[in-house]
């Protein structure tokens, strides 16, 4: 199974470009992984937020390939734990889904189109967390749930 991460806007910080990095390097050895970085815009003002986030929506859907299962992360969205996340990860493996896309949003949220194209919406936490950080967590348990899943040392229980 493919693994696609679909994020919105770039790695500001050295440390957490650092830490996807080491992840990311992690993970590809379970699954093939891509992570898709697309432009964020900008809004000129705070009027301008609807049609911003309707242009970040329509750039993401259109990179969803046909056929994926698609997790959209949400703070309104089902809360896993890393057992649970690695459960559903290894039923898509068995269960032959060619590719899972996964997407976070920009710093202003996602459109609700991205959110009904979702199979998933998927909560890292209730609190409103900033999108770069998201990225970060997201492939730290997507790392835990691959060693879960293989019965590694990483995760303590």
């Amino acid at each position: 199974m493919k693994l696609r991460l679909l994020c919105v806007g770039r790695l500001s910080e050295p440390y957490l470009r650092d830490g996807c990095a080491l992840f990311q390097e992690r993970l590809r050895h379970y699954l093939p992984l891509v992570v898709e970085e697309l432009r964020e815009q900008k809004a000129a003002h705070r009027g301008d937020l609807p049609r911003t986030i309707a242009i970040e929506g329509e750039q993401l859907l259109a990179r969803i390939p046909a056929g994926a299962f698609v997790v959209v992360l949400d703070e309104r969205g089902r809360g896993l734990t890393s057992e649970g996340l690695a459960g559903l990860l290894e039923k898509h493996m068995v269960t032959g889904t060619a590719e899972w896309v996964m997407v976070i949003g920009g710093a202003h949220g996602l459109s609700d189109d991205v959110r009904r194209r979702a199979d998933l919406l998927l909560s890292l936490s209730p609190m409103t967390l900033p999108h770069q950080i998201v990225r970060l967590l997201l492939l730290e348990q997507l790392y835990r749930g691959c060693t879960i899943i293989r019965r590694e040392p990483y995760h303590h229980r």
